[in-house]
């Protein structure tokens, strides 16, 4: 060999080498991103088919990509997995991430078609590194209590146990310790309302990092205290819940604990492993875990005597929001709470306003069939017929109302503060506003029909329709913890009312069949 040729080499190799090792270094792990969110109402009337689903089959990856990017400018978990990725250097490779609205138990055919459909798109896709799942922690599946841990052992199946699994979770979930088992971590909503979605996405994605670069080793503990923590003690921002979210918090400033969930739990859920948990996250220290896990499990237990229900039932809220001075007086509709899977057309509240005589009332009621009617007879004109009460027999009779149709409107608004769940944009389908005979410009009592039922997590819910939220007398929100982060900021008082449906706070109101026994607050109040 000439010598100018073996110095030639012996000055190439080197370099292609370090040219090598440095793309080596350069190249971003890949992280799988899938998952099927649901919040599942095993005393709905409704069970959740597939075409309730944001999904569908056969997507391309450039679709299912320019979905799941399209939350980045939101504060959702997703977009929390899409800023951590900038941030600690990981590639996301997005499958099918979907979810529907809260209804009953959702289908074995539409559970098993999107599962089907994950598993195929992510072996189909580059060599992972690491799976994220956003998954609610509250899904009822017809064959199986806990859709959220069949999902979760589904994947570890398919990609064996060294594939880094972690999962996000909803403040409300049901968690199984099966699902511990099969994640590498589990990170639930700290905050209720949801103000944390975004952190806690950010929180997982980084966790990531910290295993697929640095060789991370999590090891998880649950504790399931034997209590119903009744949902209207969840807030986080008040007692008894706030110190134990507090606690939470400053835990997680010890460097050998990677992340603190407390989950509420979801009541509704007729399942072995409903009702609250703790799970704490460390850095290979099983012990310490544990020993966290059950001391903050401790904490919410010693709450138990604070957390049983004092809430008026409709007649007596009606009451007492026509007596306060101030304005406006939230009514929070807790039996028809729509995003804990109700139907959104209970007609109690609305029955009692009528009976009592209040003004300056407003309420919103899903009904399809009555928005027709509005349609059809036009802005200015007439409207008489009955509302609400349609779909089941657990939420009241149909309430015949007489006045005006205000406006007719597309149904979608925009919310640029965060409230609950992080949401930006909102589609309640097409709505009528009828103001009702015998009210006027400054009491009016009004009819907010929409044709899809949608949760209040927002005040532009109304706004967005034209009304002055801020004079009503009585503004009607279905739901439990949403309205809390939609009206507190401005309302005169907020009322938790305990009224019938199938969310009704009370669960001697409900026959459970699977759900542990001897727990705490399943009994009659």
């Amino acid at each position: 060999m000439k010598k100018s040729t073996f110095l030639r080499i012996t000055l190439v190799l080197p370099l292609a080498l370090l040219f090598l090792l440095t793309a080596n270094a350069q190249k971003k792990p890949i992280i799988g991103v899938a998952g099927i969110a649901h919040e599942s109402n095993s005393f709905s009337s409704q069970l959740t088919t597939l075409d309730l689903f944001d999904f569908k089959q056969g997507e391309s990856q450039e679709e299912l990509s320019k979905k799941f990017f399209s939350f980045a400018n939101s504060q959702t978990i997703s977009s929390g997995y899409i800023e951590g990725a900038k941030q600690f250097g990981l590639e996301l490779y997005p499958t099918v991430v979907t979810r529907a609205r809260p209804m009953g138990p959702v289908t074995d055919d539409a559970f098993n078609t999107m599962m089907d459909e994950i598993l195929k798109q992510l072996k189909a896709g580059p060599k992972l590194d690491g799976i994220l799942l956003n998954l609610h922690g509250a899904m009822v599946v017809e064959s199986y209590p806990s859709g959220d841990e069949e999902i979760v052992k589904r994947v570890r199946e398919a990609f064996g146990p060294e594939m880094p699994i972690i999962v996000t979770h909803d403040f409300h979930a049901n968690v199984t310790p099966e699902l511990v088992q099969y994640s590498n971590v589990l990170i639930t909503f700290k905050e209720n309302p949801h103000l944390d979605t975004f952190d806690r996405g950010l929180q997982a994605a980084k966790i990531m990092s910290e295993m697929v670069k640095e060789g991370l080793k999590p090891t998880q503990a649950i504790v399931k205290a034997p209590m119903v923590y009744n949902i209207v003690y969840q807030s986080t921002f008040s007692n008894p819940l706030l110190p134990i979210t507090t606690e939470s918090k400053e835990m997680e400033k010890n460097d050998k604990i990677l992340s603190v969930s407390v989950a509420g739990g979801y009541q509704y859920a007729d399942v072995p492993w409903m009702g609250p948990s703790v799970i704490v996250v460390t850095d290979n220290d099983a012990e310490l875990a544990q020993k966290e896990a059950q001391r903050l499990s401790d904490k919410l237990w010693d709450t138990r005597h604070e957390t049983v229900l004092k809430s008026p039932q409709p007649a007596e809220a009606v009451k007492m929001a026509m007596e306060h001075d101030g304005r406006p007086v939230v009514l929070i509709d807790m039996g028809d709470n729509i995003g804990g899977g109700s139907t959104g057309d209970s007609s109690f509240l609305l029955e009692e306003l009528i009976k009592q005589g209040a003004q300056g009332w407003v309420m919103v009621i899903a009904d399809p069939e009555a928005y027709a009617v509005a349609e059809k007879a036009g802005v200015g004109n007439d409207f008489d017929f009955e509302v609400g009460g349609k779909t089941d027999d657990m939420h009241g009779k149909p309430v015949r109302i007489k006045g005006h149709v205000r406006s007719l409107n597309v149904g979608r608004y925009l919310e640029t503060e965060v409230r609950h769940g992080g949401g930006r944009y909102w589609n309640m389908g097409h709505t009528a506003v009828i103001q009702l005979e015998g009210s006027t410009l400054d009491e009016p009592n009004l009819v907010l029909l929409t044709t899809l039922a949608s949760s209040p997590n927002s005040a532009h819910q109304l706004i967005s329709n034209g009304v002055y939220v801020k004079r009503q007398k009585i503004i009607v929100a279905k739901g439990n913890i949403a309205p809390h982060a939609a009206y507190k900021p401005f309302a005169s008082k907020l009322i938790q009312v305990d009224s019938p449906g199938s969310t009704a706070v009370n669960p001697s109101w409900f026959t459970f069949k699977r759900a542990r026994k001897g727990m705490f607050g399943m009994g009659d109040y």
